[in-house]
Formats: structure tokens, sequence, C-alpha cells
């Protein structure tokens, strides 16, 4: 190679604001220090045992060792339709309305990659998720960002970003339930959001990959509201829901034509999941909800330990709604250090890492995201940590 400049597409790409944490943590481990890790959000909880006999069932079948198809095979299609009408009501044609995808993630940034075209304004929360907006910077879009710290406050900053941008919006995304911030909308939301699509045609990108960690009224989904598949598509992962993050299974769902273009771009890039994972999707779905319900109550019983310990260790904490996150303010005499300090701070003198704020937007600074992804003891430990900080 002859020269040393950054490659275009890496340059687009802000610094990584977790590298700098996850340094440390790596750190402080190799010197032995056990940290209590609620930084990633990475479920701990197996994945249910049916399911796992099913994977290896079905890979002991010599065929199914072979290339898959891009849009994911019709019996995991079909299973995702009937998710669908058994959970919010909605009737989706598996062979156009839907594509089995590498976990919501893929989904996501391959949606961006098929409607995106360079200079593409896209409307995105600020906090959100990482690929919510780096997705479409990948893809040359341009991200204006949209203030998010509560659903009211980013429905209005959609219908003023719209009002301002001199070039008109190509997508807005939504995610509720949220990450990090773990709020909540009703159908209310989605009415309001589909019908400025509608008036400014617009395509919405919802991400309902918390639709099953709730404990509170079930989260709807967007697919809902009449009409929303006129300028909807919805992704949503088994990642949470059966404890299946390392599988990578997922689906993106709603209008037809979007959904084609996925499947287009998809099938230049990849053959789909393997098959045995894909037939272990199947059984997931289509299976007893008693392990969802074990999964969403193990997620209920830490929010509530690391709640009330926390509290007590001198951090008051909102109680969320749904996800497998508290978005927590900084501490008011702490405040100033921001949250990468913050964090760094929390690993060095109490063993405790989390995610800072600032890693997912500017907006985001004032909080870290703690997962709750350890046990209620590591999680009563922590607390303990804390309060010798706090105090």
């Amino acid at each position: 190679m002859t020269s040393k400049e950054e490659f275009y597409r890496i340059k687009q790409l802000p610094p990584y604001v977790f590298e700098e944490v996850n340094a440390l943590k790596s750190s402080l481990r190799g010197q032995g220090r056990d940290i209590i890790d609620l930084g990633m959000g990475n479920p701990d909880m197996p994945t249910p045992s049916h399911i796992v006999d099913k994977l290896v069932e079905t890979a002991r079948n010599p065929k199914a060792h072979r290339y898959s198809v891009s849009r994911g095979i019709i019996g995991l299609r079909r299973a995702m339709a009937r998710y669908y009408e058994r959970r919010f009501g909605v009737a989706l044609a598996p062979e156009t309305e839907i594509v089995a995808t590498l976990g919501s993630k893929e989904g996501f940034a391959n949606l961006a990659q098929a409607i995106t075209a360079p200079g593409d304004v896209i409307l995105s929360p600020n906090p959100a998720y990482p690929i919510h907006a780096y997705g479409f910077i990948i893809a040359g879009g341009v991200i204006a960002p949209v203030p998010a710290d509560d659903p009211e406050t980013y429905l209005a900053g959609l219908h003023d970003a719209i009002s301002v941008s001199h070039v008109k919006p190509r997508a807005a995304v939504l995610n509720y339930p949220s990450n990090p911030t773990a709020q909540t909308v009703g159908l209310d939301f989605y009415r309001e959001a589909v019908a400025l699509a509608k008036r400014h045609d617009l395509i919405i990108l919802s991400d309902l990959a918390y639709s099953e960690i709730y404990f509170g009224d079930p989260p709807p989904s967007i697919l809902q509201v009449e009409g929303a598949k006129d300028v909807a598509v919805e992704v949503n992962s088994l990642s949470k829901t059966y404890a299946m993050a390392g599988w990578r299974i997922g689906m993106a769902v709603g209008n037809a034509r979007l959904i084609n273009a996925l499947a287009r771009v998809k099938s230049y890039l990849d053959y789909g999941a393997y098959t045995p994972i894909q037939v272990a999707a199947v059984a997931a779905l289509d299976g007893p909800a008693a392990c969802v319900e074990e999964i969403r109550a193990t997620y209920r019983g830490r929010r509530d330990v690391l709640i009330e310990h926390f509290g007590k260790a001198g951090w008051a904490i909102p109680t969320p709604d749904a996800s497998m996150f508290a978005w927590a303010p900084i501490p008011e005499r702490f405040r100033a250090m921001g949250s990468v300090a913050f964090a760094k701070m929390l690993m060095e003198e109490a063993d405790v890492a989390v995610a800072p704020g600032l890693g997912f937007g500017e907006h985001g600074d004032g909080h870290v995201r703690i997962g709750f992804v350890e046990n209620q003891q590591r999680i009563r430990q922590a607390a303990r940590n804390l309060k010798k900080v706090f105090s």
C-alpha cells in the first residue's frame, strides 16, 4: 500500500468511545481484579434446552451443512409470521414481507445499505444504539441527530428536523423499548409517527429487539397501526427473548418493497444463517412460552435488586419498564466528570463496569447504561463496592 491515509469510510466513523473503557477493563482483569461487568448487553443465561436440542438434531443431518438461502428458509419465515400474528395481531406474508436476518443489527445495517443514496438525510435519535446512526453513515448517508431524552421530545424533534432540513429526509429511526434509555411507547406514539411519515414521504425503520423483555404492559409493534406497512419496516431478534445472542438470528418485517430491497442486498452478501440455527429458531418461536417468561422473570428480579441496592448505596436510578438495562443518571457530585471518566472511576475504585452514555451520543453523556447481565449475588456485591466509593 502506498498511502497511510485512513480509508474513506473508516474516517466517517467517530472514535469508538467504548474502546477506552474496554481497554481499562482488560488491563484490570489482567492484574487479577474481579470486575463485575454490567457494561455490555450480553445475555448470560443459557439458551433453553429444547432449542439447543433441535440445533444438535438438525446438525447431524449432512444435508443441513450446505448453503442456506439469504432470505431464510421458508419454514422459519412462516414461524416468524405466526409470531407476529400471535403476539401483535399483525398478518405478514412470509414470501414478500419477511426476511430472516443474522440478528437485528445485521438486518438494520443492510437495510441502511439498501435504501441509502450518498447524501441522504436520516433522522436518528440521540442517544441511540450506535448502529442506528453508524449503519447509515457507513452506507453514505448523513445523520440528523434528534434529541431523544423522552419519546415526546423525540417526536416533536422529528417534526422540527423535517421543517428545517434543506434536504428532504429519507428515513427516521424508532427504537422502543429503547436501547440505551429503556423507554417505551404506546400505539398513539406510533400512530403519530406513521402519519408524519406519510405526510413527508418518509421511511420508518423500527427496532423492536426488546419486544419480550418487559415488566409492565407488553410493548406494541408499529405494524399494529393501520397503514404502517405502507411506510415501515421493523427489525426484531431472538437474541434477548430466548437468550440466543451468539446464534445471530433475527428478522426484518413489513413493507414489501423495502423487504425486497433488503433481500436483494443480502443475496450479494450472505447465504443466510446456518440451517440448523434456523430450524432451531423455528423451535424457539413455535415452542413453549414458559422459557420466555422465565427469562423475563430473571431480568425483572435482577432489575429490582439493582434498583434497591444501588439506591441504598447512594445511587438513585429510575426503574425501567422494559429492556435489560437501566439508564442511570450520573450522581450529581460526579456529573462534571462526564460519563467516560465516571465509568473508568467505577472500574478502578469499585471493580464495576458500566457503559458510558457518551458512547450512545452526546445527549447521553450525563448517564451510564447498566445491564442486568450478572446474577443477583453479583449485583449485590457491585452495590457494596459502589457504597464504599460513594461514601
